[in-house]
């Protein structure tokens, strides 16, 4: 019965911040049977030789996937605008390799009938860090 309120409260305020508990439009919508599902990330090879996702969260890189889901075009145009995760994750991360270069990457996974049948990875832009 709790969680049924606590469901029904969120939905009810419309805050995605009460998660899971927000509202349940955020579970209402899956991808028609025969689509592509795009998820957009960014990676970052490190100075120590490694390629890592960069997370794209606030807490993480100091810029959220949102935000860089809204500037794609403009960063395709002009890749340094990667400066921004760059900087982030180098801010909030100090005790990690720092990223020397960067690419923004969607991977993107074609649906038959809502089965998955291939992922490709595309990479949209590469940044490499000017100190």
């Amino acid at each position: 019965m709790a969680l049924v309120v606590l469901l029904v409260n969120g939905s009810l305020r419309m805050e995605d911040d009460a998660w899971p508990f927000g509202p349940m439009s955020q579970y209402a919508f899956s991808p028609p049977e025969d689509d592509t599902v795009v998820i957009t990330r960014v990676d970052g090879l490190l100075t120590d030789g490694h390629r890592v996702e960069l997370p794209l969260r606030v807490e993480t890189a100091g810029i959220s996937r949102a935000e860089i889901e809204a500037r794609i075009p403009d960063i395709e145009r002009d890749p340094s605008l990667l400066r921004a995760v760059s900087d982030g994750w180098t801010a909030r991360n100090p005790a990690s390799p720092r990223p020397v270069e960067l690419y923004l990457v969607q991977d993107e996974t074609r649906l038959h009938r809502g089965q998955p049948t291939g992922t490709s990875e595309v990479t949209l832009a590469q940044w490499r860090v000017v100190p």
